[in-house]
């Protein structure tokens, strides 16, 4: 599930100033980043399963892995996990309507915060 209405996507932001900012609302830069991009995930265990709220990002200027990095924010997702398959994104997957507004609420918190310092 995509949350487009929040217009993530061509904003840019300071590496650092969103290694800040995406903690306090419970988004965390996995492992998984590499120089160019990264993913800040927010996992939920339900009794529906497990999911995960996440907001990508790719690097328009400097390199992520030297913490000097200018990210640009791609459109937030919202998965479900399937052991052992992984996480599934697709328009088919239903969610739960508490869990999709939990997931909207987070999403304003963090692009108020980000409107701050840059103007989303």
């Amino acid at each position: 599930m995509k949350f487009e209405s929040y217009r993530f996507e061509n904003f840019t932001a300071d590496l650092n100033r969103l290694d800040e900012v995406m903690p306090e609302h419970g988004l965390f830069r996995g492992e998984q980043w590499d120089y160019e991009r990264v993913n800040y995930d927010r996992k939920f265990e339900l009794k529906d399963g497990t999911f995960y709220l996440r907001v990508q990002g790719f690097a328009v200027e400097g390199d992520v892995g030297a913490h000097k990095a200018v990210i640009e924010l791609m459109t937030p997702t919202l998965g479900k996990h399937y052991y052992p398959f992984g996480v599934e994104y697709g328009e088919g997957e239903t969610f739960p309507a508490s869990l999709v507004k939990q997931c909207e609420q987070i999403l304003a918190e963090v692009k108020a915060e980000l409107e701050q310092f840059s103007g989303l």
